[in-house]
């Protein structure tokens, strides 16, 4: 049998999966258990208070579902609209790309607005499709906060203020896959109606948990809502939610405790430190992208994201390469390129259980790849930005100050 593992432990820089806790996997290690006895109702309504907390939603009503985000994409929709309703949503990298195959899979009336790969929603066209929309035929916006195959996080607040302006009844749904629990979440002030997450991004779990919670808009639209929808139907939580049992099904006891473990963490570190950490690692990164004479995907410092940075290759270099390189040679594992951005950008993931020293790692290993390919690049050049960016602003430990 090949020795497939190498020495050491695998750099695992993609953006998401991502790194485990020893606390989340110990955590994990336990036996099944009797999931209609009095403890798992006690653990089910904390990891709710804490996943309202993580949201920044009081009015908000948590479901954690055994899925991926996959299904919480399906469960967002399905339980808030019917067929052939009309879906704004924008395509800007392969995730947005697939939620809005699985709109169309699902029947509805799907008005995609595109923009170029590395570019941000376009919600100056949303303006206007609002501004065009007086019957209020638009029962949903979607969007993907931070695209991870391009390396852009769009900006809520904004598209919030323009339903606002124009007082329109549609829906805000949005996938925060690969941003709640590393951005800046504001659920309640952005007026989402349904957010959504999964457990193996920022939440550093194994893959296994969709998390959403839904506003009261709409969880009143789910009571009108005709999609077809069993597994995911939010009415069959929302009764044994009121049973006290809170499962209308076997739950993943393992992962909910490791969700237990996880939500311990970032409260221990404290949210706003979480998201401080995120942004320091992404200053980093993006500082030694720079050095190396490379570009980043993100076309605008507004649509720059702290969890993932999408690096753009030369055009007679294939990141593919790259990524494969990195592998087999440092054991270092890079996101490749997707969809239309194959072979043209390589992705550092940088959101999640990890910290400065393990970046300055994966930087170093970044830099001997591009020169394997015969990229010029200097070798310790972007560690060298990335580090004395770092030594200025890591903050202590606060347990060792």
């Amino acid at each position: 049998m090949d020795y497939v593992y190498g020495p050491g432990r695998n750099h695992l820089f993609v953006p998401g999966p991502v790194n485990i806790p020893e606390q989340v996997l110990r955590a994990m290690n336990r036996n099944n258990e009797d999931h209609r006895s009095p403890a798992l109702p006690l653990l089910t309504k904390a990891l709710h208070a804490d996943v309202k907390r993580v949201f920044k939603t009081a009015a908000g009503t948590p479901f954690i579902i055994p899925t991926t985000g996959t299904g919480a994409w399906e469960s967002a929709l399905t339980n808030t609209l019917s067929p052939k309703d009309r879906i704004v949503t924008f395509l800007i990298g392969q995730f947005s790309f697939l939620w809005i195959e699985q709109q169309r899979q699902l029947d509805f009336n799907v008005d995609v607005v595109e923009s170029e790969w590395g570019q941000g929603a376009d919600l100056d066209i949303l303006s206007s499709k609002l501004s065009d929309d007086d019957a209020h035929t638009i029962k949903a916006v979607c969007v993907v906060h931070n695209e991870t195959s391009t390396g852009v996080t769009n900006n809520l607040a904004k598209v919030r203020k323009i339903l606002d302006h124009y007082r329109h009844t549609a829906l805000l749904l949005v996938d925060g896959v690969s941003s709640i629990c590393a951005l800046d979440f504001r659920m309640d002030e952005w007026g989402v109606d349904v957010a959504l997450t999964s457990s193996q991004k920022a939440l550093s779990l194994p893959t296994g948990l969709g998390i959403l919670c839904a506003s009261p808009k709409a969880l009143e639209a789910s009571k009108a809502a005709k999609s077809a929808r069993a597994f995911f139907d939010w009415q069959a939580y929302l009764k044994c939610y009121q049973a006290g049992s809170y499962y209308p099904y076997t739950p993943s006891i393992q992962l909910m405790y490791g969700l237990r473990a996880a939500f311990d963490l970032f409260f221990e570190e404290g949210l706003e430190n979480v998201f401080a950490r995120h942004t320091r690692l992404a200053n980093a990164t993006r500082l030694a992208v720079e050095a190396w004479g490379l570009k980043n995907c993100a076309q605008k410092e507004e649509w720059v994201s702290d969890a993932v940075t999408a690096v753009v290759v030369p055009p007679h270099i294939d990141s593919g390469e790259i990524v494969k390189r990195a592998w087999k040679r440092y054991n270092l594992s890079l996101g490749k390129g997707l969809n239309k951005v194959a072979g043209k950008v390589f992705r550092i993931g940088h959101l999640g259980h990890m910290n400065d020293l393990q970046l300055l790692g994966c930087l170093a290993g970044v830099e001997m790849t591009l020169k394997d390919v015969g990229y010029p690049v200097k070798l310790g050049s972007g560690v060298a930005a990335a580090s004395g960016y770092l030594q200025e602003t890591i903050p202590l430990i606060p347990s060792r100050v």
